[in-house]
């Protein structure tokens, strides 16, 4: 890979960002039919090097343009889309469209109905273009399944594009769509972004609602993913608010639209950095050195950075027992039909989630508590928490996961990912910004974490490193280099 970004060859349509292209579908100078239109030429064109969008819905699209342009819509709603296609994780039901969870027990299935979130986005004016690729049930951060196959990174398709969200991530950067859903865990929605070059943002629990058989737990997000910062923060626009279907959701913020907050942003922010959460993360010796070079260049453009990072007591421990907590909830209840396919990997934590006994989940809350309080003090002083969003580069998608980051041999297939567990822990919200070309001329995200509930304050956070770091940038061709 050289340092020079690939070039894009698309539809010009397909290089605008997303606030651009709904305001020209606003003014009416487009149609929704146009977009689609753009998005399946382009989707036609790189598709066979990466493989993002393996499910596509032209005829629902276009049905959802007709309806869509037979009415006036309410454009001054924040967050309307008005008839943007756009793309939904193949986790979430769309109503008359495969879906399938990337798994076998799964591959014919075809719901009735969509999902809450679903819903919410089209009723803004959102058209569903496809379904984008995941492991299966979302587990990992190699996107591959048994199912639809694997999703390449777009910038050396031998690589790793992230998961659980990489066909989201991979879609967006070769302009195969303007916006796409996401969803987190263990990084699910910024390791991708990461890996890709794009911004992924990780809600607050409860800004997002969506369906869920374990609507209680809180560990598990759905968010918005784009090329930009502030088309980010428009498709939160769309997707927040409060939902009776899940019981942890509650009304969107009155003071004004997310969009707004990157509008009005500045570099002049306060910023803690930790290279390594404690000693708990690991980080290859390239990322950290261009990571630092980062905060360099913002202290230079106006922010303060302080190295520092509040005492997160027992964080890994406390993550992984949540995690085992999920998946012994996902498996109650499962068909023996759907459970004999699964991967080893997730049989593997399964068991580990049914192993534990009451004291590890009574230790596991105590000292998500504790992290919780350590981290509100530490936003006394600062507006965000920078971190790398994962320790190392993308490794070759042929790897499931990475086994060694900053010269220490890993054990485990999530112990590459330990920057992801702070804000899925602590109920944070946190987002990848792409601060690239990284080693090697490919993408690299900085992870920011920002305050309970403070997704506003956090994307202009977001805004203000990629002003800093000459962002937003355009798609790009994928780089094909498998055989």
């Amino acid at each position: 890979m050289t340092e020079t970004r690939p070039a894009f060859t698309g539809p010009a349509l397909c290089a605008l960002q997303a606030h651009e292209v709904v305001a020209m579908l606003k003014r009416g100078d487009i149609t929704p039919r146009d977009c689609i239109d753009a998005a399946l030429t382009r989707i036609a064109s790189v598709e066979p090097a990466i493989n993002a969008i393996p499910t596509l819905c032209e005829d629902r699209a276009r049905g959802a343009a007709d309806a869509l342009e037979s009415t006036s819509g309410n454009s001054d709603v924040a967050g309307w889309l008005a008839g943007l296609p756009l793309g939904i994780k193949d986790l979430s039901d769309v109503a008359g469209v495969r879906t399938t969870y990337g798994t076998k027990g799964y591959a014919d299935q075809i719901p009735r109905t969509s999902d809450t979130l679903v819903t919410r986005i089209e009723a803004r004016g959102g058209i569903v273009i496809g379904k984008t690729n995941t492991p299966e049930f979302g587990a990992g951060a190699n996107t591959f399944n048994d199912v639809l196959g694997i999703t390449r990174n777009p910038w050396d398709t031998t690589l790793n594009a992230g998961g659980s969200s990489g066909g989201a991530a991979a879609s967006l950067v070769t302009g195969e769509t303007w916006l796409s859903h996401g969803s987190d865990h263990g990084g699910s929605l910024r390791t991708p972004a990461g890996f890709c070059g794009i911004v992924g943002l990780r809600p607050s629990p409860g800004r997002v609602a969506a369906d869920s058989d374990s609507a209680f737990m809180i560990e598990s997000n759905d968010g918005p993913m784009a090329r930009s910062v502030r088309d980010c923060a428009l498709f939160l626009d769309t997707m927040a608010g409060f939902n009776p279907a899940s019981p942890i959701s509650y009304p969107a913020d009155q003071a004004g639209s997310f969009e707004d907050a990157v509008i009005r942003a500045t570099p002049n922010i306060k910023i803690a950095f930790s290279a390594d959460l404690n000693g708990m993360a690991q980080t290859d010796a390239d990322v950290l050195s261009h990571l630092r070079s980062v905060m360099h260049r913002m202290e230079a453009a106006g922010a303060s950075v302080d190295e520092t990072c509040p005492e997160l007591p027992h964080l890994e421990r406390t993550y992984h027992t949540l995690r085992g907590i999920g998946f012994a909830i996902m498996a109650r209840r499962m068909p023996e039909d759907i459970s004999r396919h699964l991967k080893a990997t997730i049989h593997q934590n399964i068991a580990r989630g049914r192993a534990l006994d009451i004291d590890n989940i009574a230790d596991a809350h105590l000292d998500r508590t504790i992290i919780y309080n350590n981290m509100l003090r530490l936003f006394d002083d600062f507006d965000v928490l920078a971190c790398p969003t994962v320790g190392c580069m993308p490794h070759p998608q042929s790897q499931e996961w990475v086994g060694e980051v900053g010269g220490q041999t890993l054990a485990g297939y999530m112990d590459w990912l330990r920057f992801a567990f702070l804000a899925t822990t602590a109920g944070l919200p946190a987002m990848s910004v792409p601060v690239g070309p990284g080693p090697g001329g490919l993408p690299i995200g900085l992870q920011l974490i920002g305050k309970p509930r403070g997704e506003a304050a956090l994307l202009a956070a977001g805004r203000a490193v990629e002003m800093v770091m000459g962002g937003p940038l355009p798609p790009i061709d994928p780089v094909v280099t498998h055989s």
